[in-house]
């Protein structure tokens, strides 16, 4: 099938085949994507507008009241501007990190719960198919301030179709940095935190798998903002600039963070932590929810028929 190994659907000892693994994930992924866009959206406004229209650096209070204005003035296109390229991403991006993932992941004999070396591995690997996706996402809210609107993905494609689709690699490095920390924390980290919590806490007080995934994402998702908050401030610099204009490099997207830092001190780096704290917790609980909600259907499915080992 499709050049697909038969091996890729058998399930194995965990109850799941690897398809059935990789669905879960993508589902759980799909149902996150929707339900933290606004979150999403608004950390990114927090971040942008680190610079007015002039080019100047702004008071981080100064870019969160400005992002708060443009969701009150349209909060219907603000809160799902870009949901369309992250849908769309959930396939273009999370196949093939969820497949290097899971796929490393069963080669090891570790089922749907990978270790490190498999997050490290599609964290790598996987970072010139998300980057594009992420640059279109960036692209339709860096001018919301202007306009009103999401710029249209058609106008993003042609404007980097101009210089050969260059553009839609801008913050490649920064994003194989960040999806690292995003797989060993969010991916690796919270489910084994998880289950101990469950076994420590859970199992004394009677609290369910979704509130110890709430306390598991709560525990992680500091961690993971800090490490995470200036690799996306990077992003965000490299991939809100005019597609039309020069480009940033690594370098150039650091001496303006840093630049940043020396005018407004710590919160110049870390503009948008609150909310990015806010949005990891979220984001985690409803992808671990998600997923084990498709794990759990298909796990009941494959009992039924008869289609474990």
């Amino acid at each position: 099938m499709l050049g697909i190994s038969d091996e890729f659907f058998v399930v194995k000892k965990s109850g799941l085949s690897q398809a059935q693994a990789l669905t879960a994930y993508l589902g759980g992924s799909a149902f996150q994507t929707v339900m933290d866009n606004p979150v999403t959206a608004y950390r990114q406004l927090v971040q942008q507008y680190a610079k007015d229209i002039a080019g100047k650096p702004v008071d981080p209070k100064i870019a969160s009241q400005e992002a708060k204005a443009i969701f009150k003035a349209h909060p219907i296109s603000a809160s799902f501007s870009g949901v369309g390229p992250r849908l769309i991403g959930v396939g273009f991006k999370r196949i093939p990190k969820f497949g290097v993932l899971l796929g490393f992941s069963f080669f090891l004999g570790e089922g749907e719960n990978p270790g490190f070396v498999a997050a490290t591995a599609a964290s790598i690997l996987s970072a010139p198919f998300i980057n594009p996706i992420r640059m279109i996402e960036k692209q339709q809210r860096a001018y919301f301030k202007q306009t009103g609107a999401p710029k249209p993905i058609l106008e993003i494609l042609k404007e980097s179709a101009a210089k050969n689709f260059a553009p839609l690699f801008r913050g490649t490095i920064p994003l194989m940095g960040h999806s690292l920390a995003s797989a060993t924390l969010g991916l690796v980290g919270q489910p084994r935190l998880q289950k101990y919590i469950q076994t420590e806490l859970g199992d004394k007080t009677g609290l369910g798998r979704s509130a110890t995934g709430f306390v598991a994402s709560a525990v992680v998702s500091p961690i993971y903002v800090v490490i995470t908050n200036p690799l996306s401030r990077l992003e965000v610099i490299m991939q809100t600039n005019s597609i039309q204009g020069k480009s940033y490099t690594v370098t150039g997207a650091v001496k303006e963070m840093f630049a940043d830092m020396a005018q407004f001190g710590m919160r110049g780096i870390f503009r948008g932590q609150g909310i990015g704290i806010f949005k990891a917790v979220i984001s985690l609980t409803l992808f671990h929810e998600g997923r084990h909600f498709v794990q759990d259907q298909f796990k009941a499915y494959n009992v039924q028929h008869g289609y474990t080992e």
